[in-house]
């Protein structure tokens, strides 16, 4: 099992800048395929990024933009956000997936998820 810890959200205006944190417990961190999720008020949650063995996969709203990257020594996970819009705006959920070779980008295919960061961009 594994606990998710995201941080790093806040409110920034629209043009800028931010990176989400998301550390996990446990020993076996570099085993799990990872992703990004947000889910905006009254809307369902939608997938931003994974990272897997599979590859790198972005949501096209984000591509250019955004970069999920990891590093297993230290078992965080991270979303680099630039260029940030308004439409951005959501609360920001890391979730992990013990089936690492395989890219998932339906929140239904995770088994750990964080308890989400806000993310506010004003314009």
């Amino acid at each position: 099992q594994v606990q998710l810890v995201e941080s790093g959200g806040g409110l920034v205006q629209a043009g800028g800048s931010l990176r989400l944190s998301c550390v996990a417990s446990g020993r076996s961190f570099g085993n799990y395929a990872m992703g990004w999720f947000r889910q905006a008020p009254g809307k369902e949650r939608e997938f931003v990024a994974a990272l897997s063995g599979a590859g790198l996969y972005y949501a096209d709203s984000v591509k250019g933009r955004f970069t999920i990257s990891r590093d297993n020594s230290r078992n965080t996970l991270y979303l680099r956000m630039n260029s940030l819009i308004p439409e951005d705006t959501a609360v920001y959920y890391c979730a992990a997936n013990v089936e690492y070779y395989n890219f998932h980008a339906h929140a239904g295919d995770y088994d750990y998820w964080g308890q989400g960061t806000q993310v506010t961009v004003s314009s």
